[in-house]
């Protein structure tokens, strides 16, 4: 490890915990070699974090169970107060945090705040949302009883998350479970999982008892999910990824009848019209596909430009990537870090000279950087073809890929042609017409003229291969929850 990271840090990544956290203890795995864990805008080793065995799960659910009773029985408001607690902790040290981030995910520092930011805050809205968890009493309609409709946690809960953000993730699952009731078992990236370790710390000190939350790294992690959800005492699976993981998990998950949320691909259109504030709307561009520099899920995918203005969009998007300060994400000034790792780097790179074979203009950016780590530039391509795989492919890197519509019906018609139904953006002065495309994108999500719209007070999921189930705002919480119903009379 370079003796460096200290200095640049402020912290030692040397001090964050590297086993297991199960039932409130830092064990050893015994899934056998610990996993390293790289910096990816280096390409160093930071450290190496224990490996799970099957055994060590199902010790997780295990450690998960016996804590439940306990967990379920506590007050409402006392839950709440622990969860307050997790927000006030994580806000405290919110640059450390950050600094990890970047540390183990590569993205820029300013980016790794914004995310400590909104994973925090799923803590202290779920905080309120405990306490808010509130039935139906109505009368039968034929008179014969009263309906009684209440909210009983689900139980034990696997949550799996991926490594573009190693806390949100991670908290936009934990803290609606916690404030349901459910106890859970995290299974965090193994290209980041220092962040969910440092986090299990967080909760400890919170007061969040043991063997509520569980926090495990393992090299075998389709196994291990596996068998955890084969396990009849896990009742609920919470899981980001890739949508051809998630019919994986689905399919598994039907052998026991779990039920199951899912946050899986997308393949998001930005749709700029003629009549769009052209710098409102490469504004937003910018934000909608570098945060996380375009390892996002939410990332725009798919730039459909009026061809009237789709050349001022091109080089105005292509001015301000060029713009961009590419260095090692932890490095303040940095306004775009690495990316995962060099697979990322040449699937990205491939789907550039792809989509420039095809006839595709590269106006910015285009070629990996010589350089230790992993980093490709922000890259703008105009007149983008249909038939290029970067249109069809979830990018999820600093790549823009521009190609224009006439109308906008062929707008609508081209921006749901994907089997995939997240996010989609809307840029258009014309609120009416903002509003009616708005409704007609087959998406979970709309950002209409707004580059971002992750909130935890909104549901975020999406529709089609995107996914099942919401996460945030009163829908998260009810994810894990089993509603039940009682007929009573007097």
């Amino acid at each position: 490890m370079s003796q460096t990271f200290p200095s640049i840090l402020g912290f030692d990544p040397a001090d964050i915990p590297t086993d297991l956290w199960i039932g409130g203890r830092w064990i050893k795995g015994r899934g056998g070699d610990p996993i390293a864990v790289t910096d990816p805008s280096t390409g160093q080793e930071i450290s190496r974090v224990q490996n799970a065995s099957v055994e060590d799960a199902l010790d997780a659910v295990t450690a998960a169970q016996d804590a439940l009773p306990g967990w379920s029985a506590t007050p409402p408001r006392k839950r709440s107060e622990i969860l307050r607690r997790c927000y006030e902790l994580m806000t405290e040290r919110a640059a450390m945090l950050a600094s990890l981030i970047s540390l183990e995910n590569g993205k820029s520092l300013g980016d790794a705040k914004g995310e400590v930011a909104y994973a925090a805050e799923f803590f202290r809205w779920f905080a309120e949302e405990a306490v808010r968890l509130n039935g139906e009493l109505y009368n039968a309609p034929s008179g014969a009883n009263r309906i009684l409709v209440g909210h009983k946690p689900m139980g034990v809960s696997v949550l799996v998350t991926p490594w573009n953000f190693p806390a949100a993730m991670a908290t936009r699952k934990i803290a609606p479970a916690l404030a349901a009731g459910c106890t859970c078992v995290l299974k965090p990236a193994t290209e980041t999982p220092l962040t969910a370790y440092a986090l299990a710390e967080i909760y400890a000190e919170a007061g969040v008892p043991d063997g509520v939350v569980n926090v495990l790294t393992t090299g075998r992690s389709g196994t291990a999910v596996s068998a955890m959800l084969h396990d009849p005492r896990v009742r609920k699976l919470s899981f980001t990824g890739s949508t051809e993981v998630g019919r994986v998990l689905l399919r598994e998950a039907s052998d026991c009848v779990v039920s199951c949320s899912m946050e899986l691909g997308g393949n998001a259109p930005f749709l700029v019209f003629e009549d769009a504030d052209l710098d409102a709307a490469i504004d937003g561009a910018m934000v909608a596909k570098m945060r996380n520099g375009g390892e996002a899920c939410t990332a725009a995918n798919r730039f459909l430009v009026h061809s009237d203005i789709a050349d001022a969009f091109a080089e105005g998007l292509a001015k301000r990537m060029d713009a961009l300060k590419i260095d090692v994400g932890y490095d303040a000034t940095t306004g775009c870090g690495p990316l995962i790792n060099r697979d990322a780097m040449d699937r990205i790179g491939g789907l550039v000279e792809d989509a420039v074979a095809r006839g595709a203009h590269c106006l910015a950016g285009g070629k990996p950087l010589d350089r230790p780590g992993f980093y490709f530039p922000p890259t703008v391509l105009a007149n983008v073809p249909d038939g290029a795989e970067i249109t069809s492919a979830e990018i999820f890197g600093p790549v823009a890929a521009i190609s224009t519509f006439r109308t906008e019906e062929e707008a609508i018609a081209r921006a749901n042609s994907t089997e995939y139904g997240l996010i989609s953006y809307v840029y258009t002065r014309d609120l009416a017409r903002g509003l009616r495309v708005s409704e007609a994108m087959d998406s979970g999500m709309v950002g209409l003229n707004r580059g971002v719209v992750s909130d935890p007070a909104a549901p975020f999921g999406g529709s089609k291969q995107s996914g099942l189930g919401r996460e945030g705002s009163h829908h998260g919480i009810l994810e894990f929850c089993e509603v039940q119903y009682i007929a009573a009379e007097w």
